[in-house]
């Protein structure tokens, strides 16, 4: 398993996170193109992240000026995916290996694509990035019920 290295801005993040919300953080991404955060909360912990009414993650994005997104870590590869696509349901993963590692093929129903993918990709690209740093797993793919 990789090291995550966390730079000195995502630990001070992570902390103003943990701050704002009362939920513990393991990692966070700073995506600057699609302009958010993204943070890994403990497991258990995405009620605390979110908070009543979504009150604890609208304060922290008020107050880091950013978009964020949280998704729950789980020590099972396939959960992880499965919470890193939330709310488009994911039917089943698969893992193949190849030259450079580990390659997910994770199940989404047909209506459910658009959202995996999300807006220019940024979806995908939230859970390929997630994947690698915390279940060293090098691609993620998508596929859909009629292809399998």
């Amino acid at each position: 398993m990789s090291e995550i290295v966390l730079t000195e801005d995502c630990m001070r993040l992570i902390s103003q996170f943990e701050r704002l919300t009362g939920a513990g953080s393991r990692d966070c991404v700073i995506d600057d193109r699609n302009n958010r955060l993204i943070f890994v909360v403990n497991p258990g912990e995405m009620g605390l992240a979110i908070g009543k009414k979504g009150a604890s993650i609208k304060k922290a994005m008020e107050v880091m000026d950013r978009k964020i997104e949280v998704v729950e870590y789980s020590q099972s590869p396939d959960q992880f995916l499965k919470n890193c696509f939330l709310p488009a349901q994911v039917t089943g993963v698969e893992f193949e290996n190849n030259e450079e590692g580990p390659v997910a093929h994770v199940e989404v129903k047909p209506e459910d694509r658009g959202i995996a993918i999300g807006k220019e990709g940024k979806n995908i690209f939230k859970a390929k990035k997630l994947a690698l740093r915390q279940h060293n797993i090098a691609d993620v793919t998508l596929v859909t019920d009629e292809e399998t």
